[in-house]
Order: structure tokens, then sequence, then C-alpha cells
């Protein structure tokens, strides 16, 4: 007589299993979805802040333009492109991928806050690889981008990474209202790249002018970050300012994910 063996407990995935699945799932197609719907779309996307930065010292080389920090010019670019970029892919792409993303939230295992969290850890690994690539074109080129003070450039990319999720969560309730908020926010981040300092000083332009850039928090991260690699510039960096857009941009925008962009459920 033949007796089949007693089958096993059956696996059941558990919440956080379910969870994480979704999110790699989400990031994965996020990934794939850059430039063509490859991985070497992706890679063009970790590419593009090498592409910025070789464009900016070629202009500033063209036309004669001395650093005004230090000898080397690649280093003063990067100082301050890098701070800025950050902010400005992060507050942007998780808009974008909210938008992109929002077909899927018809299953019932995927939230709209999971694709806008899938996106934001994306864009923070993709902005921490653009940094390494960044440092080793710079050793290629002779420059030196370790900086002196590492611990106050790490604090100052950091607080430009948090506040590109800050304003980022803020976007996303935006656009789930106003979809047009998508284009609208380009002119809004340009107008910010291009006044915030990153190819000059702020603190070396007049007192008068310069009281009113450092209301614009990026102008004061690039400051920050420039700190780390040349102490003795008059850089005035109000930390406790920058903390408050940093946590009221975040809390706002968790309201409003919870508020609005929930509501258009």
């Amino acid at each position: 007589m033949h007796l089949e063996p007693a089958p096993g407990p059956r696996y059941t995935p558990s919440r956080t299993d379910v969870y994480l699945r979704v999110l790699s799932a989400l990031m994965l197609r996020d990934m794939r979805s850059r430039f063509g719907g490859t991985y070497w779309g992706y890679l063009v996307q970790v590419l593009w802040p090498c592409a910025h930065l070789g464009i900016i010292v070629g202009v500033m080389a063209f036309r004669g333009i001395r650093s005004p920090m230090g000898d080397d010019t690649m280093l003063f670019v990067a100082s301050g492109a890098l701070p800025a970029l950050a902010f400005q892919y992060i507050s942007r792409e998780v808009m974008k991928g909210y938008m992109i993303h929002k077909p899927l939230t018809y299953f019932p295992q995927v939230k709209r806050f999971d694709t806008i969290i899938a996106r934001i850890l994306v864009e923070i690994v993709s902005s921490f690889m653009g940094v390494c690539l960044i440092f080793v074109v710079l050793l290629c080129f002779g420059s030196d981008p370790v900086p002196v003070d590492i611990f106050t450039a790490i604090c100052g990319y950091l607080t430009a990474i948090a506040l590109g999720v800050g304003v980022g969560t803020i976007n996303v309730g935006i656009c789930s209202v106003f979809p047009g908020w998508t284009i609208g926010y380009i002119v809004v981040t340009l107008t910010l790249y291009l006044t915030s300092g990153v190819y000059f000083l702020a603190c070396y332009m007049p007192k008068e002018i310069y009281q009113y850039m450092k209301w614009n928090p990026i102008t004061q991260i690039i400051e920050w970050v420039r700190l780390g690699y040349e102490p003795t510039i008059p850089a005035e960096v109000d930390y406790l300012y920058l903390f408050g857009w940093v946590f009221g941009s975040l809390t706002i925008g968790l309201l409003m994910e919870r508020f609005v962009v929930r509501a258009q459920q």
C-alpha cells in the first residue's frame, strides 16, 4: 500500500515581505523605464551629472573665468552643482514617478505612497552613484575631491537630499490636483539653479544682495558644502533655517499625501 507524504505547511508571506517585494518591483520598473526602457537608460541618468560638470567647466574655461575658491575650477563647480542637482532631481523625479506609476495603483497591493517611496529610494541611490562617478572623474583630471572637513560637506549634501525629498512630496500633492505642475516646476528649479550660486560664491556678492539670496535654502546648502572644502570663505549658513525648511516641507508633504493625494483615489 503506497502512502503519500503529508503535505507540508504552505508558506504565507508576511505583510512586510509583500511590501518589500512591491517596493523592489517598483524600483526595478522605475530603473527600466528611463530613456528607452532598458537599464542602460538608467546609466545615462547617473552619467548626466558628469556631462553637466564638463559643460560648465568648458564654458568657464572658454570665457576665461577663474575659480573664486582656490585654483581648481572643476572642484569649485562640482561642490556647487552636486548639492543643487541632488535637490533638483529628487524633488522633480519623485513627482514624475508618482505620475508614471499611477496606473499601477489599481492593483490592491500597490499604494500611491509606495510609488513615492520607491522613486525616492531610486533617486537617492542614483545621487550617491553620481557623486562617486564625479569623484572618479575629478581624480582622473588630477583634482583632489576629498573635502578638508568631510563631516561638514557630507552634512550639507545630505541636507540637499532631505530637502529634495520634502519638496518632492509637496510636488506630489500639487500635481495630484494640477497635473500641469510637472511642467511648471521645471521653470521653478531652473530659476533656483541659476540664482543659487553654483557658478559663483554668493557670499562675495554685495551684502544687500547676499541677505536676499540667503532666503533661498539651496544657496545656503551650496555654501554649507563649500565650507567643507574651503572653511575660510565668509559664508553665513543659518542651520536652523535649513532644518526648518527640511522638516517643514516634509511635514507639509506628508499631510498633503494623507489628505490630498488619498482623496483623489
